[in-house]
C-alpha cells in the first residue's frame, strides 16, 4: 500500500505516534488490526519499471539473441542472472534454496545464481540465490539491467540506439529518481 508520513508525536512514556496517510481504503483492515501487535516496515516507495523500459530491454534481448544465434529467452535469463537483483523477502532477507546437484534448477525457476556447493550426508547439493523477475523490478533495478544489456550489445557491435535517445532515457530515469528519492 502506498502512503505518506504526516506527523510524529512523542508521548510521556517515550513511545511515539506516527500518522500515515494512505491512498487506499484501509477501514476494513484497520478494524481487523486495531489494538493488535503488528510488524511494521516503512520504506520509500519505488515505482515498478515502466512498460517502455521493459519494451526497450526486450528489443535489446532480441538483437543480442539474433547476433549470438540464441533463443531470446536464453539471453533474457542470462542477462537477468548477470545484471538483475537478488530477491528478498518481506523482512529483507535474501531468498535462496538448495537442491541436489542432479536436479536441473532451470526447470524450477529460471533466474537463479549458483553461489555454493555443499556435501551433506554424502550427497552433493547446489545452493542458489533467487533473482527477481523483470516484472518485479523497480525503475532503478531495471535501469541497471538495461545498462548491462546495452554494454553487451555494444560489445557485439549492435546498434543500441542513438546517444541522444539513451541520454534522454537516462535523464528521464534520473529525473524520476530525483523526484522519488530513496534511502
Amino acid at each position: 500500500m502506498r502512503g505518506r508520513l504526516r506527523d510524529l508525536t512523542m508521548n510521556r512514556d517515550r513511545t511515539q505516534n506516527i500518522t500515515v496517510t494512505v491512498s487506499a481504503d484501509f477501514r476494513e483492515s484497520f478494524d481487523r488490526l486495531k489494538d493488535k501487535d503488528l510488524d511494521i516496515e516503512i520504506k520509500v516507495h519505488r515505482e515498478k519499471r515502466s512498460r517502455n523500459a521493459n519494451a526497450y530491454f526486450h528489443v535489446l534481448v532480441n538483437k543480442i539473441a539474433q547476433e549470438l544465434n540464441e533463443a531470446d529467452e536464453a539471453v533474457k535469463t542470462r542477462l537477468v542472472i548477470d545484471y538483475g537483483v537478488v530477491a528478498k523477502d518481506e523482512d529483507g532477507l535474501t531468498i535462496g534454496f538448495k537442491l541436489p546437484a542432479t536436479v536441473d534448477v532451470s526447470k524450477i525457476y529460471p533466474y537463479t545464481r549458483l553461489f555454493d556447493r555443499r556435501t551433506e550426508g554424502g550427497k552433493l547439493f547446489n545452493c542458489y540465490l533467487v533473482l527477481k523477475h523483470t516484472s518485479d523490478m523497480d525503475t532503478k533495478e531495471m535501469a541497471r539491467l538495461i545498462d548491462g544489456a546495452i554494454e553487451e550489445a555494444k560489445e557485439l557491435g549492435i546498434e543500441t540506439d542513438t546517444p541522444e535517445t539513451l541520454a534522454r532515457y537516462r535523464e528521464e530515469w534520473a529525473r524520476y529518481d530525483r523526484q522519488h528519492p530513496t534511502d
